[in-house]
């Protein structure tokens, strides 16, 4: 157990928010992407571990702010936001040796608190916003052990749905509402460098973490962001074997002080500079901040990338993607050479050359609206896309829809405004209940098929 500073961890949000004068919080609806992709510290490379990433869908490889810019959406809530944010992603580690990925809840929320210090000598100019070309790195992925550093401090989880604090481990308890990561990051600049060889040495904290006076070989002061992730524990209550928790991060923490955070700046910095000096509204919610542009919730639901390493990251695996092993310590065990960057994975089953119908769309189908496909419908446990596209096709249908895993539509038409739109893609990346290579929809999202006319139309 650390000493007297782990007694004095911020016990959540609500502490901090007790000792900020102005904050807006933007909401992250979901992940753009989750693959082994970390543009900062492994550029043009297939990354060490899986992260969990946020904000627009210009975020790749490499990346600089001028890539940003051409983002055509973002999962985050303010439309002059096209900054990445990203965390590694969570998983059970079976009795097994198997390990499970995690869901992610509701995407994230990144609290922006205007927060600078009276008695710091440059506390006349004010926070000032990220500049082009900007990034930094929170937290460092081999500490195992608490080492009480302002660093190690910034990190802390919140067991939802218990009482207790916070704490700077992973709890030794399920979390009925949710295990919350927490993250803040540096906030005191050199003023001089954009990044720096460790992703981190141009920034530092203040002298209260995320409050107090800046050190003078970091003066300039930008305003706090804080991270907020919460994941899907409670799915696996009855699973939970031993004397520990089971969850371990994907680069192989299973003690939660190596947990870290990246962010790459994709503001409109002048837009950033004015919600800066007028956003100040108590309730930090960003409706109330007249600077933004505000995205609808389906569009930012809706932004997705392809992934473009072709590996398993998701449901029941066999061992940590890019073999990372749970160490106990600073040591190296990724196998990148095994994974290579490819073509962008397509969110579909290609039936073009086997059945002669094209992919349309990951549309919108609305709970409780009328059917985006609306002229017939089929749930049944076996659905495939061939089987649905055959059954839509023999009744004489133009489209062919499927959704849910188990449930398939056929219609003569698609209503415009279920389409996606602004860039979006939508996620249909569930798997057919009869075939589980195949796609077959998401949750309210129907995956839907053509019949093609001729070969050249018949092209996806």
């Amino acid at each position: 157990m650390p000493g007297a500073s782990y007694r004095n961890l911020l016990f959540g949000f609500a502490a901090l928010a007790a000792q900020v004068d102005a904050f807006w919080r933007l909401p992250c609806a979901s992940p753009v992407v989750v693959q082994r992709a970390d543009p900062i510290e492994d550029p043009n490379a297939v990354s060490k571990h899986v992260h969990t990433v946020l904000g627009s869908n210009a975020f790749n490889f490499t990346m600089n702010y001028h890539d940003t810019q051409a983002a055509t959406c973002s999962t985050c809530k303010a439309v002059e936001d096209l900054s990445s944010y990203w965390v590694p992603s969570l998983y059970y580690h079976a009795e097994n040796g198997s390990f499970i990925s995690v869901e992610q809840v509701g995407g994230a929320l990144i609290y922006y608190l205007q927060r600078s210090d009276p008695n710091d000598p440059n506390a006349a100019e004010g926070l000032i916003p990220f500049p082009e070309d900007f990034r930094m790195v929170a937290g460092t992925r081999e500490n195992r052990n608490f080492t009480d550093s302002p660093e190690q401090r910034a990190v802390s989880f919140v067991c939802l749905g218990t009482e207790g604090p916070a704490t700077y481990e992973l709890p030794n308890r399920n979390c009925p509402g949710g295990l919350r990561t927490q993250l803040i990051m540096p906030s005191c600049w050199d003023g001089k460098n954009l990044d720096s060889p460790d992703h981190k040495s141009h920034m530092a904290y203040p002298s209260g973490i995320d409050n107090g006076v800046c050190p003078k070989s970091h003066p300039k002061r930008f305003i706090t962001m804080f991270y907020e992730v919460t994941w899907s524990v409670d799915e696996f209550k009855d699973q939970w074997y031993g004397d520990q928790q089971p969850f371990v991060f994907s680069h192989g923490d299973e003690t939660g002080y190596g947990y870290h955070g990246d962010f790459i700046n994709g503001w409109d910095i002048p837009t950033l500079q004015k919600a800066i000096n007028e956003c100040n509204a108590e309730s930090g919610v960003i409706e109330e901040c007249g600077a933004f542009t505000l995205r609808e919730d389906d569009d930012m639901k809706s932004c997705k990338i392809m992934p473009r390493v072709n590996e398993s990251v998701k449901g029941v695996l066999s061992a940590l993607p890019g073999c990372n092993k749970i160490q106990a310590g600073p040591e190296s065990s990724d196998c990148r050479e095994a994974a290579k960057i490819g073509d962008p994975i397509l969110p579909f089953t290609d039936m073009t050359k086997k059945l002669g119908w094209k992919y349309v769309a990951c549309a919108e189908d609305p709970a409780g609206q009328s059917r985006t496909l609306s002229d017939l419908s089929i749930d049944q446990q076996d659905m495939t896309v061939d089987k649905c596209i055959a059954t839509c096709g023999d009744k004489g249908f133009e489209y062919a829809g499927v959704e849910y895993t188990s449930q398939c539509f056929c219609g003569h038409g698609i209503p415009k405004d279920r389409l996606p739109a602004n860039g979006t893609t939508g996620d249909c990346s569930m798997p057919c209940a009869g075939n589980s290579d195949q796609f077959c929809g998401g949750a309210a999202r129907v995956s839907i098929y053509t019949k093609c006319h001729d070969s050249s139309y018949c092209v996806n």
